[in-house]
């Protein structure tokens, strides 16, 4: 199984290095253009909660990137240092009361735009699942 980590302090200026890694593995993964944008605006909204929520913007902690290959599907593995969240009290973005909210739509979109996300470890690690064919 191929895979490439990095790690990046949490400072939100730092995306543009995880856009760059999505551009070289990109290349590296034989990754189409139709699911690199998914991929790109997914894993980069984790990323963004990441280093926000999760490590609530302590650039002394890390958020850690990882992706590899498994057959057909690319794997990105987004974990932070911070203490993790419960899935099931996020509010519903597309509930009437939640449409005009500037934010609390990031796990909505990586939901739609992945074709598999899991969450582990109290919330602190999410899975993002691309199949490549």
């Amino acid at each position: 199984m191929k895979s490439i980590k990095i790690s990046i302090p949490s400072l939100i200026e730092n995306i543009k290095i995880i856009e760059s890694f999505i551009d070289n593995a990109k290349d590296n993964f034989e990754i189409n253009d139709d699911i690199y944008g998914n991929i790109m605006i997914s894993v980069t909204e984790c990323i963004s909660n990441a280093i926000i929520h999760g490590n609530q913007g302590d650039k002394n902690k890390l958020v850690h990137l990882e992706l590899n290959m498994d057959g057909e599907q690319l794997n990105f593995i987004i974990e932070d240092e911070g203490v993790g969240f419960d899935l099931q009290a996020l509010q519903d973005p597309t509930a009437p009361e939640n449409l005009e909210k500037p934010g609390g739509r990031g796990i909505f979109l990586i939901r739609h735009l992945s074709d598999e996300v899991k969450f582990e470890n109290g919330g602190k690690k999410t899975v993002l699942s691309f199949y490549i064919d």
